[in-house]
């Protein structure tokens, strides 16, 4: 009831100043245009040409379990996150040649059906990727950004995560194990997805305008998971850092030049104790990703047939009760944009993953996902999915489920 009344409060805010706005901007709610408040009777683009570029956005994931192995319940839940947001030129603000700026507020709310379906219970993998790391206010970034050297060396530092960095990816999928960069959802002990920040500084150089190579160090702070310490900026804490490599090639391959991106990576911990005070080994662990346009439709490149993977790698610790004990996984998939020349931005995408715990008595979990996303306006995509769940919890005689879904995305 009370995620009810939140998620309804926040609809009304939302309705009551998008109404506010279209009495001052005639393109408000314009299905041509990437944002639902317009361009706010022109200030927002003016906003953006004086270096100052600021964000809205929301998710929102229902979920309810179609059909079960082993239960009949068929429970639903909805979780949701807005974020609020702004990019900052300070060349153009401060005449600071070459440096940006970013502060990033985020507020996750809602329920998660694995952690209540009975016939979820104990799932490696999420099928609501979007709920998690304390259902609260968070600053997620807040960082500046600096390039030398004719813009080859970039040096960003401040507060942010691994995986805007590092093993990042998309995330259209709902649910988790084929939604962004994987490191993070199974060593999430140490290494932290979005929305929680740290301290942390990233230093890319680019090898050649497709080719760069970035190392980071981010403080581990097991204090950042608190629900109440969204915004702690302090240090008290730390207990070490996670350091991540990675080499990232960006090409553009065929006579068409369809855009790709290939990460290889690696990180060490330098972290000897959990959050139970007991002393553990140094972590590491590895990763390859592969992203690669494969079709153009009729020389139109927005359109075509994409397809990716990825496998993930950790040394799991069975002694240290913070290890989710994953040893390794894998995800691929196929997304195809502008099937239909009436839908000419729709997407249609299958993905499939396998989570493997290296333990006695567990094997491999598997999660597949089937979505349709329709691009309803330019500000407002809607994904319908169907997912499938076999040896849920890893376990050799696990549930097998099937869950329904639906993921929409908006800009503000």
């Amino acid at each position: 009831m009370k995620t009810t009344k939140l998620t309804l409060t926040s609809c009304v805010c939302v309705a009551i100043l998008a109404g506010l706005t279209q009495a001052q901007a005639s393109t408000a709610f314009d299905s041509n245009s990437p944002y639902m408040l317009g361009d706010w009777n022109g200030q927002r683009e003016v906003l953006k040409s004086q270096g100052y570029d600021f964000s809205l956005g929301y998710t929102g994931e229902l979920a309810t379990i179609l059909d079960s192995k082993n239960t009949s319940s068929h429970p639903t839940k909805y979780a949701d996150q807005f974020s609020l947001g702004a990019d900052l030129d300070l060349n153009k603000i401060l005449g600071w040649q070459d440096t940006q700026a970013g502060i990033t507020l985020t507020y996750r709310n809602g329920q998660n059906l694995t952690s209540s379906a009975d016939a979820l219970q104990h799932q490696v993998s999420q099928v609501q990727e979007v709920y998690g790391r304390g259902q609260t206010w968070r600053l997620t970034n807040l960082w500046v950004k600096k390039q030398f050297f004719d813009q080859k060396l970039d040096i960003k530092v401040g507060r942010f995560g691994e995986a805007s960095e590092f093993n990042s990816a998309d995330c259209n999928f709902q649910n988790l194990a084929l939604c962004g960069g994987q490191v993070g959802n199974w060593a999430g002990d140490q290494w932290y997805n979005w929305p929680v920040s740290q301290w942390a500084i990233r230093v890319k150089y680019n090898l050649q305008p497709d080719l760069f190579v970035q190392v980071g160090a981010f403080e581990h702070n097991a204090e950042n998971l608190d629900r109440g310490k969204g915004f702690n900026l302090s240090t008290d804490g730390s207990n070490g850092a996670l350091i991540p490599v990675e080499m990232v090639w960006q090409p553009k391959l065929t006579a068409q030049h369809l855009p790709g991106e290939y990460r290889v990576g690696y990180y060490y911990s330098t972290v000897d104790k959990n959050t139970s005070g007991q002393r553990i080994d140094h972590k590491q662990g590895a990763w390859v990703s592969a992203k690669q346009q494969l079709t153009a439709q009729a020389g139109d490149t927005s359109r075509g047939l994409t397809g990716f993977a990825s496998a993930s790698f950790f040394d799991h610790d069975p002694t240290n009760s913070d290890d989710g004990q994953v040893s390794n996984m894998q995800n691929i998939g196929l997304s195809y944009v502008g099937l239909f020349d009436s839908r000419a931005k729709d997407e249609i995408a299958l993905g499939f993953s396998r989570i493997h715990k290296n333990v006695s008595g567990y094997n491999s979990e598997y999660n597949a996902e089937l979505y349709y996303g329709m691009n309803v306006t330019n500000w407002l995509t809607v994904r319908p999915n169907v997912q499938y769940v076999r040896h849920v919890g890893a376990l050799k005689d696990g549930n097998n489920a099937w869950v329904g879904g639906v993921k929409f995305t908006t800009a503000f």
